[in-house]
């Protein structure tokens, strides 16, 4: 198994990267691979609404996107992580989703078959984090997510969401966190659903 982790931070080993590698270090525990696209580091257009997609349900900008689609296309189980910035998903990973456009035609507009052998019973997960007790503070991320796997040809396996985790460091020094983000590395590693993902906006730490 090759589990695909895209990282939306704009910066390297902050809170939502400390996260990310504690349930990679869980795969690894049990055996499964991984490779991490950190988008900020790659050059990604915009989508540009052209409709290049339409007819052939491949994306007609020349640009890094193409080897991330390459990689979705291939990967076992997908992870997105990204912290929240006003109240929705990162610039980069939202501009990485936005151009997921082209296999929701591929799949839906034109109808073609699966590009991975299991169809669309591969799951994708959400990992994201944000510092505030907002009711909807994950909403925007969840709805953004959830339409862009189903575009990528993933099933829902659910979203860890942590609340209350700011201050750089935050995350190291939380041991409910890490143990939270383990838990999403098993249950990547057995190819199920996260349970009671809906409720998953735990409060780890002590600032409103």
């Amino acid at each position: 198994m090759t589990v695909l982790a895209l990282s939306g931070s704009p910066r390297r080993n902050g809170n939502s990267e400390t996260l990310l590698q504690r349930a990679l270090d869980e795969l690894a525990s049990l055996g499964k691979q991984s490779r991490v696209i950190r988008l900020n580091e790659l050059a990604i257009r915009p989508c540009q609404g052209c409709g290049g997609c339409d007819k052939t349900g491949l994306c007609v900008i020349d640009d890094d996107m193409q080897e991330i689609y390459r990689a979705i296309d291939a990967a076992d189980q997908l992870l997105l992580v990204s912290p929240i910035y006003f109240y929705g998903l990162t610039a980069q990973a939202k501009t990485a989703v936005d151009r997921s456009q082209a296999p929701w035609s591929r799949r839906y507009a034109l109808r073609q078959p699966p590009p991975h052998p299991r169809g669309n019973e591969r799951l994708a997960y959400l990992l994201s984090i944000g510092a505030t007790r907002g009711e909807k503070l994950f909403d925007g991320a969840l709805l953004s997510a959830r339409y862009a796997f189903d575009a990528m040809g993933f099933s829902w396996g659910g979203a860890l969401l942590l609340r209350n985790l700011d201050e750089r460091g935050a995350a190291a020094s939380n041991p409910e966190a890490l143990e939270q983000a383990a838990a999403l590395g098993r249950c990547i590693a057995a190819g199920t659903p996260l349970p009671s993902t809906e409720r998953a906006a735990a409060a780890v730490g002590t600032s409103s």
